[in-house]
C-alpha cells in the first residue's frame, strides 16, 4: 500500500511596516498597499509572512511615527519589519541633519521590534513625488525637490549600511513611472496600487533573501 506523506505548514511570520501615506496606501484599497503586496507575493513565493501590522498614516514626519510608536508600545517583536518614512519632513521644509538624527533613532527601533536583527529589517527609499501632476499644478521645483529628497536618502542609505539593513531604491522607478496616469491615485500625487506593484516587484527579491531561513 503506497505511503502517503503530509508536509507540515511552516509556521507564519508576523510583519510590522513602519511609514507614512506611501505605506498605508492612500487613496488606494487595502488590497493594493505596497506591504500587503508584498506579504502576498512571498505566500506565492513560499515564505509565509502574514499581512502586516500597518503603523503609518498620511502625513506623518519622522518624530511623529516615533511619537505614534512611543504611544503604542509595547509593540512585540516580529520575524520582519519595514520603514519608509521622510517625505513629509521634506515636504515641510526641514533640514536633512534632523532627518539623519530622527530617521537614525527610528531603524534603531526598527531593528529593535525584530528582536535586534538588523538583518530582518528593510528600508525603503522615499519616492520622488516631484514628478507628479499635483506638483506641477502646485508651481513647485521638481529640480529641488528632487535634490533634496537624493541627500535624504543618501543619508538613510548610509544609515542603513552602517547597520547592516538592507535598503531598497524605489525612487528610480517613481521617477521614471510616477507622471503616468496609471501609476496614481485619484488625488494625483499618491501611488495608485499598480504603482505599488512596481514597488513590490523591487522589494520582494530583497525580503526573499531576508527571510529564507526564518
Amino acid at each position: 500500500m503506497a505511503t502517503t506523506h503530509t508536509t507540515a505548514l511552516l509556521p507564519e511570520l508576523s510583519y510590522l511596516a513602519l511609514g507614512d501615506s506611501y505605506t498605508i496606501g492612500e487613496a488606494v484599497p487595502e488590497s493594493g498597499r505596497w506591504p500587503v503586496q508584498l506579504a502576498q507575493a512571498l505566500r506565492n513565493e513560499g515564505v509565509p509572512l502574514a499581512d502586516p501590522r500597518i503603523i503609518a498614516a498620511t502625513g506623518w514626519t519622522t518624530d511623529e511615527l516615533d511619537a505614534v510608536i512611543t504611544a503604542r508600545e509595547p509593540l512585540g517583536t516580529h520575524d520582519f519589519v519595514s520603514l519608509l518614512i521622510g517625505v513629509n519632513n521634506q515636504y515641510r521644509g526641514r533640514d536633512v541633519d534632523e532627518y539623519r538624527v530622527q530617521f537614525s533613532a527610528l531603524l534603531w527601533r526598527a531593528i529593535g521590534f525584530a528582536g535586534n536583527r538588523p538583518e530582518r529589517v528593510m528600508v525603503l527609499s522615499i519616492p520622488d513625488w516631484g514628478v507628479t501632476p499635483f506638483a506641477v499644478k502646485e508651481g513647485r521645483d521638481g529640480a529641488r525637490i528632487a535634490r533634496e529628497l537624493d541627500a535624504y536618502n543618501d543619508t538613510a542609505r548610509q544609515a542603513c549600511a552602517q547597520r547592516g539593513v538592507a535598503f531598497v531604491d524605489i525612487t528610480a522607478v517613481s521617477r521614471a513611472r510616477g507622471a503616468e496616469a496609471a501609476m496614481l491615485a485619484n488625488d494625483g500625487l499618491h501611488p495608485s496600487a499598480s504603482l505599488y506593484t512596481e514597488w513590490t516587484r523591487l522589494a520582494l527579491p530583497v525580503a526573499h533573501r531576508l527571510l529564507a531561513h526564518a
